[in-house]
């Protein structure tokens, strides 16, 4: 009866691995063709799926990612369809005592999208993001996350009210230091997201060279995303030829 019973609890362990590698994957694949349908369709199935706590962390990960694109192509519905979801997957994570820093973090970003959903109360929003992106961190100065959430709110926070581009890029590249000590890179759409977040934040600020290094980069680690190879680059090298 116990060898059956520790049968059984490898099999369930084997079934969560090849299910987490499966829909990393899936969400990978989906990031390098730009093809978002196949994105939502996978964490509308892991949302029906039964969930361990990690299986969990990873779909709140990839809604994180599928708001963010919502609200980036003005998809305000849908962005706050799963703004919900997620913030009740969060919910459930913090109930579990999963990584308080991870809960941080992804009350920042989640701080963020509502303030892209209505900028009128970034007001109330903003420092809320500010706190958890600065808590974050200081439970684990290793957690990529923390960095770059506190990056996005200097990013996009007008110079004002406390913004400032170049710590927001300072940050993006602790946070990519810190991804690629760990080696949490292959198959990462986060590491590859923050690749691209560093180059056009380089761009932006006029920082061509910066931006050119982290084009080539990206590229070089995945010569087929569509979003930079055919998009962001090209648009690149357009801007530095008409200099």
């Amino acid at each position: 009866m116990e060898r059956k019973k520790h049968i059984i609890a490898i099999i369930l362990v084997l079934f969560v691995l090849s299910s987490t590698a499966s829909n990393k994957t899936k969400i990978y694949q989906a990031y390098l063709n730009g093809n978002m349908s196949a994105w939502k369709t996978t964490i509308d199935e892991m949302q029906e799926a039964e969930k361990s706590v990690d299986l969990r962390a990873d779909l709140l990960n990839y809604q994180y990612g599928y708001i963010g694109w919502c609200i980036g192509v003005g998809n305000e519905k849908e962005a706050k369809t799963y703004l919900k979801k997620a913030e009740a997957n969060l919910e459930t994570l913090e109930k579990a005592e999963y990584s308080a820093s991870e809960i941080n973090a992804y009350k920042s970003a989640f701080y963020g999208f509502k303030i892209g959903l209505s900028p009128v109360r970034a007001p109330f929003y903003g420092p809320k993001s500010v706190n958890h992106a600065k808590r974050a961190i200081e439970i684990n100065k290793t957690n990529p996350m923390g960095y770059i959430q506190y990056g996005n709110s200097q990013f996009f926070m007008p110079p004002v009210f406390g913004g400032s581009k170049s710590e927001a890029v300072e940050y993006f590249e602790k946070a990519l230091k810190l991804m690629e000590i760990s080696a949490d890179t292959l198959n990462n759409w986060n590491y590859l997201s923050l690749l691209t977040r560093i180059a056009e934040a380089h761009q932006e600020m006029g920082n061509y060279e910066r931006a050119g290094m982290y084009y080539k980069k990206i590229l070089q680690i995945e010569p087929g995303f569509s979003y930079v190879k055919n998009e962001l680059y090209p648009a690149y090298l357009n801007e530095i030829n008409q200099k």
